[in-house]
């Protein structure tokens, strides 16, 4: 019986029978009312009908300590929270039973109440959180026309299995992604990059739920624990020492540990989750990580002997070389490498050093257009600040301005950055690039003067990373076989359909001549029957 069902049995006009006192108890949401009926100040539960003692009983509030709060809806006085109550007054069973039923819908109201605050409260808490965890400033800010793209795009009703079209989401990303969205709009283009490439990769962890991996221990726990104080520590929803962010992101990096155990945890992971929990719940966070790694190919310089992390910083070193040639001069004459000043980029995805309003502009590419966005951005940045770069004629001046003061350089050359970036396509190099340091190890190896051991070492590692990469261009093969044999299917299924359009198209234009053959022919039959025209009749107008 729930508290609809007490009100309605109050409007009756005929007075039901008196209904138990544990019954009322139920209905008031309480354990026992009569085992606490002290707790109702100057109640006691109904004597029994004709009994001498149906007195109100006024309960001595001494033992009781602190008292329960009273109704807002009723006038409360010294005496009692009904008015003042005689000692020696006697009541009926009904009246009894009124300020009964009427106390207990009282305290309906009260639980009902206090049910609401708290989902008040749980709201607030949660729109605090959001506004904490969007508390930087956007490099792009999006216009209300892209942000109404955007929203169209997002309410598409079965948006998950439609492909939409690539100019249309390179467009919007590059005019600018709103804020508040920008978590819903990562996970949209994450859902298109499936559609587009239905074969994915066989190095997809195992489907782990994300809540059983919270439930396993980490043998990396001391060093996710370690990194948690050091990520982001002025944002405000990560700053507080064990506070929410950190928890939810010690979370995150735990259950990726477990899940995938051969990166297990590495140093700048956690700015890569930190972002994303930025933008999301914990768990969609932690889905949207995955994707990252296994999907965009983020998880390869992760690895323990980071060989591909020595690769990139050759092809960066390359790049430059090509794109600016007398800045990559500049910094061998200084021999300065990419491994001192670009290595933290790529391992955090820009986010240890830069604005975040930038980094999320990143992380907009990277969904869009996959890992190598990381090259476009380092490459676009250098060159753009290369008249600065070059000023400097030393070392520590070189590497200092490229770590502390080109992050630091305004909002305005951030934008012409990103938009340098959506030009540029380096993916035919950047493999070249793979290729040729490979090439240059092995000279490297055959002419250095090594002892047996050495190179045998060295041998064995060199093998190692090519079985790996041999591997992934076997999937990658195996991916693209399997698109070609789509495609082929795709071609047979519109040639067949092609085919069936001309046959239609040849079946129409036959029953095309006949109806025309047949409309002459009854035009033919009209004439003759119509008969010789009279003469002073006006002459009939000639048809086309």
């Amino acid at each position: 019986m729930k508290g609809g069902a007490v009100e309605q049995c109050l409007a009756c006009t005929a007075l039901p029978p008196e209904p138990s006192w544990e019954l009322l108890c139920q209905v008031a949401g309480l354990d026992s009312l009569a085992a606490r009926v002290t707790g109702w100040p100057g109640l006691a539960p109904p004597a029994a009908e004709g009994s001498s003692s149906q007195v109100l009983a006024v309960p001595d509030y001494s033992e009781l300590g602190e008292l329960p709060p009273r109704s807002p809806l009723e006038p409360v006085c010294e005496d009692g929270p009904f008015g003042p109550v005689p000692e020696e007054k006697k009541r009926t069973s009904r009246e009894l039973r009124e300020l009964w039923q009427k106390a207990i819908l009282q305290q309906i109201l009260l639980l009902r109440m206090e049910k609401e605050n708290q989902k008040l409260q749980a709201s607030e808490n949660d729109l605090l959180n959001k506004r904490l965890k969007l508390d930087y400033e956007e490099i792009t800010p999006c216009l209300k026309e892209v942000t109404t793209v955007w929203e169209k795009m997002l309410a598409t009703p079965g948006r998950s299995k439609i492909k939409f079209d690539m100019e249309k989401m390179h467009s919007a990303v590059g005019q600018g992604v709103p804020r508040h969205h920008r978590g819903e709009i990562w996970k949209f283009l994450a859902e298109q990059h499936h559609l587009k490439h239905q074969f994915p990769s066989k190095q997809q962890p195992k489907d782990t739920p994300y809540k059983e991996l919270l439930k396993q221990l980490t043998s990396q726990q001391h060093a996710i624990l370690i990194d948690l104080g050091r990520t982001f520590p002025t944002h405000p929803y990560f700053s507080a020492q064990l506070g929410a962010g950190q928890l939810s992101l010690y979370n995150i990096l735990k259950a990726y540990s477990l899940l995938d155990q051969e990166v297990g945890y590495c140093q700048g992971l956690s700015f890569v989750a930190g972002i994303l929990l930025l933008h999301m719940g914990e768990e969609e966070a932690f889905n949207m990580l995955k994707f990252l790694m296994f999907d965009m190919g983020l998880r390869k310089q992760y690895r323990p002997d980071m060989i591909i992390l020595q690769i990139q910083m050759y092809q960066l070193s390359r790049l430059l070389h090509d794109y600016h040639r007398d800045l990559y001069n500049h910094l061998e004459e200084h021999e300065i490498g990419p491994s001192l000043y670009a290595a933290p980029w790529f391992l955090t995805v820009f986010a240890s050093q830069f604005p975040l309003g930038f980094v999320a502009r990143v992380f907009d590419m990277i969904f869009l257009q996959g890992s190598e966005v990381i090259f476009k951005v380092a490459l676009s940045l250098l060159g753009s600040h290369k008249p600065l770069i070059l000023q400097h004629e030393n070392l520590e001046t070189i590497v200092d301005f490229i770590k502390s003061t080109l992050p630091n350089l305004g909002l305005v050359q951030m934008e012409k950055t990103i938009s340098q970036v959506f030009e540029m396509d380096i993916s035919k190099q950047l493999q070249a690039y793979e290729v040729e340091y490979h090439v240059l190890q092995e000279e490297l190896i055959d002419s250095s003067p090594l002892s047996d051991n050495q190179r045998m070492d060295k041998l064995e590692k060199t093998n190692s990373s090519l079985r790996k990469q041999n591997l992934d261009l076997l999937e990658q093969l195996q991916v693209a076989n399997g698109r070609i044999q789509s495609l082929e299917a795709t071609i047979e299924r519109l040639l067949t359909s092609e085919s069936k359009l001309k046959q239609a198209t040849l079946a129409l234009e036959l029953e095309r001549s006949a109806l025309l053959q047949t409309v002459a022919q009854l035009q033919g039959q009209m004439a003759e029957l119509s008969g010789p025209e009279p003469e002073h009749a006006p002459p009939e107008p000639v048809g086309d």
